[in-house]
């Protein structure tokens, strides 16, 4: 049996401190994308929830999209009252989450961040979030992302 990876750990016990019983599944080819993240699960693509870390005007916020659907930039910096949302670089996600880009989970992070969530990912009775590496993820339920993050449902799609 592998040992579990300190982030995954973490995310444990992030979890189980909020009420989250966290079941990672380890994929040791790694999903560096949703689609092939749904293939190693066997699930919807859908059902990926992709963790996007933005600078809105400064600020360093995070969203929650569905694997389907592309971020609306517009859209996340309006819904974090910004003007202006840029990416960022892999070094400022690790600093901000304490993850590296592909492993950010909902909770547990490093530092607080403001939450958003594509409303998609809402229409799943499961969705599947990384567990602290981009080889390890687990399920839960929507409901449970959005209160486990403190995250707001808004609208984040590309049209």
């Amino acid at each position: 049996m592998t040992a579990i990876h300190r982030n995954v750990q973490r995310v444990i016990e992030s979890g189980a401190a909020l009420g989250v019983d966290v079941a990672p599944r380890n994929f040791p080819e790694g999903a560096k994308t949703a689609q092939d993240a749904a293939d190693a699960i066997g699930c919807d693509v859908g059902q990926i929830v992709k963790s996007l870390i933005f600078g809105v005007d400064g600020e360093m916020v995070l969203a929650y999209v569905s694997g389907s659907n592309q971020l609306d930039e517009a859209k996340l910096a309006a819904a974090a009252g910004g003007e202006r949302c840029e990416r960022v670089d892999a070094n400022a996600v690790r600093e901000a989450t304490g993850f590296p880009i592909g492993g950010v989970p909902p909770f547990g992070h490093t530092t607080s961040l403001r939450v958003y969530i594509d409303p998609d990912l809402l229409q799943h009775d499961e969705v599947w979030a990384a567990a602290g590496t981009w080889h390890d993820v687990f399920p839960m339920h929507p409901a449970t992302l959005v209160a486990a993050s403190g995250g707001t449902v808004v609208e984040l799609r590309r049209a």
